[in-house]
């Protein structure tokens, strides 16, 4: 293809290839390295715009390579440092609808030939949307692109980790649900030019977004994977991941856990170097020093963006010291509790104990007297739980009567039973008749057998 080649002459070539790959080649490779950029963002001799004589989905890879071209950039999830083209500084303005369309319709099996081309795009939709401080509008187009571009969602694509920076800076965590839904399973280079980070900031997005929707349990593990994600050394993320981790336990549970054994050693220690540590191990009982804490390091947990998270499990540690006290204690007075809960006022701790007692937390009945019993949760069993417990007796029972059936029939098995019966002292060959050695009576009597 000649240098000077005009985007007329390239338009020919993308409606008229028969051989996609060949295409491909010729988008990538065949325009001179210098002007591929000036030509592909001009508009035809006519001054139309490409994008309006293509069809968006028939001539699904052209338009991605037009689309994307001029809108080369970097992208991070700490720091948002874009050099855009197409889609900020054009030459040619393009219709917001052009993209959302474009992502309901393309043909994937196009797409895929040009990954780093589908890169390029879902960062420039993105970077569109927050330039135009519109990054709810990002969502959907990102959302479309995400579902349909890879075989299915349980494989990872670079569009992962920008889809849930969209969901998140646009406050619409609800809208990551059903890609959350799917688990990781599969990954292949083929799909996306991946890096061992995508898999770090999508995950770390993915617990963000959940603990915006207070799932903290499904916020946990995604957190975890994020921490537990192999390398020679830990990365800047799973630090701060195991920081929300641990906030997000605290929340859910009133205590941290463990980290599996293979997490990288090396994160413990360099979280218990940290301020977090001094919060957890006052957590739950000491209110006053972890409000302290809270006012001290006010700027630090702003800047890791984990002062909601904090303040959240605050507001749930007179809740844990109370659940605590059941294990300890059969009855206690409302001016005990709000004494060892560090809550000044009995009504909001008997606000706080008919809160807990109606969400299921804790078991107890408070008198007129003010004084609070506490007991075992009573054994609960949904109808279910009931029928799939008597569905797997019914199997069992079924499995077992099969297996004595086979018994019964088994040669060997009746001969040493009867001779055991007879008192013999030797066991009867395997030649020996069965019916004989069973005799007239018994379960093996003709009429036993056929009635």
């Amino acid at each position: 293809m000649a240098p000077d080649m005009s985007l007329d002459r390239i338009l020919q070539e993308i409606t008229t290839a028969t051989n996609l790959n060949t295409l491909h080649q010729t988008l990538k490779t065949g325009l001179p390295k210098e002007s591929r950029d000036t030509i592909l963002s001009s508009p035809l001799a006519s001054g139309q715009d490409p994008l309006n004589i293509l069809d968006l989905t028939q001539n699904t890879l052209g338009v991605l390579y037009i689309l994307c071209v001029l809108f080369q950039m970097t992208w991070s999830i700490t720091h948002h440092a874009f050099r855009a083209a197409r889609l900020s500084v054009t030459n040619i303005a393009v219709h917001p609808q052009v993209i959302t369309t474009f992502c309901a319709t393309f043909l994937p099996e196009q797409a895929r030939l040009a990954p780093e081309r589908v890169t390029a795009l879902a960062k420039g939709i993105y970077r569109y949307g927050l330039s135009n401080g519109s990054t709810s509008w990002a969502v959907q187009p990102l959302f479309n692109l995400l579902t349909r571009y890879p075989p299915d969602t349980s494989y990872l694509t670079t569009i992962h980790p920008v889809f849930l920076q969209a969901c998140v800076v646009a406050s619409q965590p609800s809208a990551a649900l059903p890609i959350l839904a799917t688990p990781i399973a599969n990954v292949s280079t083929l799909l996306s030019d991946l890096t061992y980070n995508d898999n770090l900031v999508y995950h770390y997005l993915g617990g963000v977004a959940l603990a915006m929707l207070k799932r903290w349990a499904d916020a946990e593990e995604y957190f975890e994977i994020c921490v537990t994600a192999p390398g020679s050394a830990p990365a800047a993320l799973q630090l701060e991941a195991l920081k929300k981790l641990r906030l997000v336990q605290l929340i859910s549970r009133g205590e941290t856990t463990s980290l599996p054994k293979y997490a990288h050693s090396s994160l413990p220690r360099m979280f218990k170097n940290s301020v977090y540590t001094e919060l957890i191990n006052a957590y739950p009982q000491n209110i006053e020093k972890l409000h302290g804490l809270v006012d001290k390091e006010k700027p630090l947990f702003s800047a890791d963006k984990n002062l909601g998270l904090i303040q959240q499990a605050i507001e749930r540690a007179p809740r844990w010291t109370l659940r605590k006290l059941t294990a300890t204690y059969v009855a206690l007075g409302l001016a005990d509790i709000a004494r060892l809960v560090g809550i000044p006022s009995e009504d909001d701790v008997r606000s706080l104990l008919l809160s807990m007692i109606e969400a299921g937390e804790i078991f107890a009945q408070i008198s007129a007297s003010g004084t609070v019993t506490f007991s075992d949760p009573p054994p609960q069993f949904s109808r279910e739980e009931v029928d799939s417990v008597l569905r797997s007796a019914q199997t069992q029972s079924a499995l077992l009567e099969g297996l004595d059936m086979d018994m019964a029939r088994s040669r060997e098995f009746i001969t040493k039973a009867v001779k055991g019966q007879d008192g013999g002292g030797m066991w009867p060959g395997p030649e020996e008749d069965l019916y004989a050695m069973a005799g007239a009576s018994g379960p093996w009597a003709e009429d036993s057998m056929f009635a």
